[in-house]
Formats: structure tokens, C-alpha cells, sequence
């Protein structure tokens, strides 16, 4: 493996390191040290499942190490800028979790890194980029097979598992609330599927409706938001019940011209076992299909974009915009901008 893109990860408070790591491996890349700061709930599993990849003792042994191409961060939130500036000052690039970060101030820093550097910094939507299904829909409408791309409506549930939530996750400030935080994953695929390089939003609202002890939690938020391509309907919340056999029933529904396409993403509840359903209706055709085979390219573009200095994975301008909408969202429902 002397030529796998190397990488490391800073920071595993949230499990979706899970994801990004063995995702990379997957790409071809070599997975060589991670660091954390303490010992946050995921650490044991992560071990577990990554147990020839050692742990450091400082973030900097990683930063310092030439041979290491790209860092992940999977941190607390608001700490996840920080240390992408301090990785792109070491030369390395960057994939971060959602979201990359929890202010306008600390995009505006990353943004001014990004420039004096020429450092990638790159987000995973795992819910676009870890979904086979988004994958096939992103091919079908590529083909035509809606017509043009008018609306989307993105539905993102998720569960509340409370007994192993760390505090950070009931901290507004912590993980930014819950537009700039999950509902990143649905700006970026509304921006993705109707082609908009910009945004305006329209409507934001967020609440705490069920959980009165934890003030700093916003258990339910919604936007919309519209481009000069089409419109968007965003739903956010934590209510997923116990007797759903998955962590959340995501859903996307993409409005074309000339059909519509739905995506049961993790469950088909009443329906076929497994994931990535995808239901295609225009003028000819009227269908379900299985999906799970269709493949998750963003980490090979990923790694041929550090290679090469490309953005087949994702432009940067991209990553920036669906951080600026997310948090003018979260400003907008908050009472912060009109």
C-alpha cells in the first residue's frame, strides 16, 4: 500500500468516524493514527473495529507527520473549525463531519484558510454520500428520467438515544442547533439535485417540543428555501420511536417535470426488507428499485481530488454554501436575522 492516500482522524465524538474511516479504507487509502481528547462514548467500538490503527498522544504527532495527506475530524462541533485551520495550516487537507462548523464567524475563517492555503476542506453529507440509493437518483436524473429537478423535500429523523448522548449534544452552542447541525445534510442534496450554486431561505423555525429538561435541545426544526432552479421543504426532528428497527426514517422526494423520485433511504416501513429503496414514477415507467448496489463514489473522487487537485467529490464552494445557508437558517429561526 505504499501509494494509499494516507490518512488519520482528530477528534471521534460522534460515531459517524465510523463512516468516514472505513469508507477511505474502502477507497484504497491506509488509515495510520487518530487522536481524541479524552475517552467520548464511541471510543471503545471504535477500537474495536480499527484495532491495528494506533492512537497518539497528541493531535499534533498527526500534523506533524509529512506522509499523512488528509485528516478527519469528527470532534465536538464546535470545535471542528479549529482544528481544520490548524490542519490546513500544516498542510494537510480536510474531511469533516457535519457540521463543519457552528458559526458565520468560524466559516469566515475557514473560508479565509482555504484561500492562503489551497487546502481541501471537504464535508461528508453522509446522508447523500453514504447512501447508495442518492447515488442511483443522482444517475437518473443525470439521465433525464424526471424531467428538470423543480423541488425537493427532505425528511431527517433521527433518535433521540438519550443514555448515550454525551452533554455537548444538549448544548446549543456545542452542536450549533438542529438546522445548522442535521439539517446540513438536506441543504446540500436540495442544492445538489436542483443544480443552485446559491440559495435563499425562505422560512426557519425550531423548537424544543418534548424535551423541556434539556433547554439547549431543539428537538424539531423546518425550513424552506428556494433557488433561480426550484424550491425546497426541509423537516428535522428526534422522535424517532423505539420500535423503528433503524435509527431514523430518512426520506427524500425529488420533484422533476416529467416524474418524481422518492428515496427510502435506511427503512421501508410496511414494505421490502433492507435499505436504498427508490421509487421512480414518470411517463413510462412506475417502480421500485433496489438500490444498495449502486455505490458511494465520493471517497474515490475524494482521494483522486487530493491527488490531483480537483473537486470532482464536491467543489468547495459547494461545502461553503450549504454551511452559510445551514446557519443563516439557524440564525433566521433563532430570531437573529429577519
Amino acid at each position: 500500500m505504499t501509494n494509499a492516500l494516507k490518512f488519520a482522524a482528530i477528534g471521534i465524538d460522534h460515531r459517524h468516524i465510523f463512516g468516514m474511516a472505513q469508507n477511505m479504507i474502502e477507497a484504497g487509502g491506509e488509515f495510520v493514527g487518530w487522536f481524541t481528547e479524552g475517552n467520548p462514548e464511541p471510543t471503545e467500538g471504535f477500537t474495536k473495529r480499527f484495532p491495528n490503527v494506533p492512537r497518539v498522544e497528541t493531535a499534533e504527532e498527526l500534523l506533524a507527520d509529512p506522509s499523512i495527506e488528509l485528516i478527519m475530524l469528527s470532534g465536538i462541533p464546535r470545535d471542528r473549525a479549529a482544528w481544520a485551520i490548524k490542519a490546513m495550516d500544516a498542510g494537510k487537507d480536510v474531511m469533516s463531519d457535519k457540521p463543519g462548523c457552528t458559526t458565520l464567524a468560524q466559516l469566515d475563517d475557514i473560508k479565509a484558510c482555504v484561500a492562503r492555503t489551497k487546502r481541501i476542506w471537504t464535508i461528508d453529507f453522509s446522508e447523500r454520500f453514504e447512501v447508495p440509493c442518492v447515488t442511483k437518483a443522482a444517475e437518473l436524473v443525470a439521465d433525464g428520467a424526471i424531467g428538470k429537478v423543480v423541488q425537493t423535500v427532505g425528511f431527517g429523523p433521527h433518535r433521540l438515544n438519550r443514555q448515550t448522548r454525551p452533554d455537548w449534544f444538549f448544548d446549543r452552542d456545542a452542536y450549533g442547533g438542529i438546522l445548522t447541525d442535521i439539517g446540513s445534510h438536506q441543504i446540500d442534496q436540495f442544492l445538489y439535485f436542483t443544480g443552485s450554486t446559491d440559495a435563499e431561505i425562505t422560512m426557519a423555525n425550531v423548537r424544543n417540543f418534548a424535551n423541556q429538561g434539556d433547554p439547549g435541545l431543539q428537538d424539531f426544526g423546518e425550513l424552506a428555501l428556494k433557488s433561480e432552479h426550484g424550491h425546497g421543504y426541509i423537516r428535522l426532528d428526534w422522535f424517532t420511536p423505539d420500535a423503528l428497527p433503524t435509527w431514523g426514517d430518512g426520506r427524500l422526494t425529488i420533484l422533476g417535470t416529467e416524474g418524481y423520485i422518492e428515496l427510502r433511504k435506511y427503512v421501508d416501513v410496511g414494505g421490502d426488507d433492507g435499505t436504498d429503496h427508490l421509487i421512480l414514477t414518470n411517463g413510462t415507467r412506475c417502480e421500485k428499485i433496489n438500490a444498495s448496489d449502486a455505490g458511494m463514489p465520493y471517497f474515490t473522487r475524494l482521494t483522486d481530488d487530493i491527488r490531483n487537485r480537483t473537486e470532482t467529490a464536491m467543489t468547495q464552494a459547494h461545502a461553503f454554501k450549504v454551511c452559510e445557508l445551514a446557519l443563516t437558517a439557524q440564525a433566521i429561526a433563532e430570531g437573529q436575522l429577519s
